[in-house]
């Protein structure tokens, strides 16, 4: 029996960082020697990534200084003469107040067991975003409390241990396959996978292209 939702928050219930980063893309080129503006994109990707993949542990860093130490390796890679500091400000401000998914306020309405917010962000910037749209989970688990980020186990352990629930009394909801449905899998937890861009399902994988269809599957007939 389902007695609680996990659900991701960036992707999932509030739109992602994309625009932003475009823009920020579009400052290094103008200010920068680059042949391709793709090749930013990729670069800045692959920084953010080796770094996010080290950070857990006595070796965590928030989401914040990864984003900024990345973007700022990224503008030197390119000699941009961008401000790294101004560029992150654009970036965390989208965070904090991030365009909700017109399902997501109904969701929350409707949903008959607790939800809880598990995500792969500062807590202060994923409290202020859910103060923003007026949404109120039961709870709220950051990268930042458990020290480590999806698909890493610790996030979803410290989620079901901070609730006291077992992983067969949870279904976790989230946008990425790899964080959040790959993640939420490796400690037994029934995974969703939002799929907003009606992208080819994987064999094994629940699906749904809106949080109200999650009402519809099996989890929670």
């Amino acid at each position: 029996m389902v007695k609680a939702m996990f659900i991701d928050f960036y992707g999932t219930v509030v739109h992602e960082d994309g625009e932003v980063i475009k823009k920020i893309s579009q400052e290094i080129y103008d200010t920068g020697k680059v042949a391709n503006k793709s090749e930013i994109g990729s670069y800045w990707w692959n920084e953010f990534q080796t770094a996010f993949n080290g950070a857990y542990g006595d070796c965590f860093e928030t989401q914040r200084k990864l984003e900024y130490d990345s973007l700022a390796k990224t503008i030197h890679h390119f000699n941009s003469s961008a401000n790294a500091e101004v560029l992150s400000d654009l970036m965390f401000a989208h965070w904090v107040k991030p365009p909700i998914f017109e399902d997501s306020k109904h969701f929350f309405d409707i949903c008959p067991v607790p939800i809880y917010v598990v995500s792969n962000i500062d807590r202060d910037d994923v409290l202020q975003a859910l103060e923003y749209h007026g949404l109120k989970p039961t709870g709220a688990f950051t990268s930042e409390d458990a020290k480590s980020y999806k698909p890493r186990k610790e996030l979803f352990e410290f989620a079901l241990k901070s609730t006291g629930l077992s992983a067969d009394e949870v279904v976790h909801i989230g946008d990425s396959l790899s964080s959040d449905v790959k993640g939420a899998s490796s400690v037994g937890i029934n995974a969703i996978w939002l799929n907003r861009s009606n992208r080819e399902v994987p064999v094994d994988v629940t699906a749904v292209k809106n949080l109200l269809e999650v009402y519809d599957t099996e989890y929670l007939r």
